[in-house]
């Protein structure tokens, strides 16, 4: 008699769990105004979703020759940020309720981004989601952010999980691509749906809502995670 593993289920937080995009826009363009870069759109923002804020700094930094060091930078945004994430962040409740879910049943979970430690903890503790989902893990933690893998493997040791044991829910072509690397199953709810079409990294995931958090279903996430497709 076979036994079927449990799933452990990691989700992303920004854009996936939350919608703090509008936040990190945010504070992205008051860090930049004030080494003097104005303009800053959500068109380009919409460049770094996905990305880790440190290599999103480190781009930006070379880009617009800003003479700062960037843990400066990372200093100064995480600031701005921490400011409005405490009034302002929002949870996809269809996403709230599917980690319900999975808590109910049994299944492990944490949260793996791309944000610093201080960003994860301020999300979640503004929106009630530390009691839900208390274990989490920053590419702060890992060295390297997404679509590297490090920071869903740092998740998968956190849990005692083995990496094919693992699902993945992220929104953002890198964080797809991350999962792939780690060699996780990946159920993608596309921030950006003008990203998700055939030919992109969303091709990877094993389940993609491609109408993003509107489309999303809970009980249909829920019944992939658990039949190990």
């Amino acid at each position: 008699m076979s036994f079927r593993r449990t799933p452990s289920v990691i989700f992303d937080l920004d854009g996936t769990l939350v919608d703090s995009e509008p936040n990190y826009y945010e504070a992205g363009k008051r860090t930049l105004a004030q080494y003097g870069v104005t303009g800053f759109t959500w068109e380009e923002h919409t460049q770094f979703i996905g990305i880790g804020t440190r290599e999103t700094l480190e781009t930006l930094r070379t880009r617009y020759a800003i003479d700062a060091p960037v843990d400066e930078l990372l200093a100064v945004k995480n600031g701005h940020y921490l400011e409005l994430v405490r009034t302002s962040t929002a949870v996809f409740p269809e996403m709230r309720a599917f980690a319900e879910r999975l808590r109910d049943a049994g299944h492990p979970l944490a949260v793996a981004s791309g944000s610093s430690r201080s960003a994860i903890e301020a999300a979640l503790a503004a929106t009630g989601l530390d009691t839900l989902l208390p274990l989490y893990v920053s590419a702060e933690d890992t060295g390297r952010g997404k679509p590297e893998p490090d920071v869903f493997l740092a998740a998968a040791r956190l849990l005692a999980t083995d990496p094919a044991d693992c699902v993945v829910v992220e929104d953002a072509g890198p964080g797809v691509e991350a999962a792939r690397r780690a060699g996780m199953r990946c159920v993608a709810v596309p921030y950006d749906e003008h990203a998700a079409g055939s030919g992109s990294a969303y091709d990877h995931a094993g389940l993609i809502f491609r109408g993003g958090q509107g489309e999303f279903d809970a009980g249909a996430a829920y019944d992939w995670v658990t039949s190990g497709s």
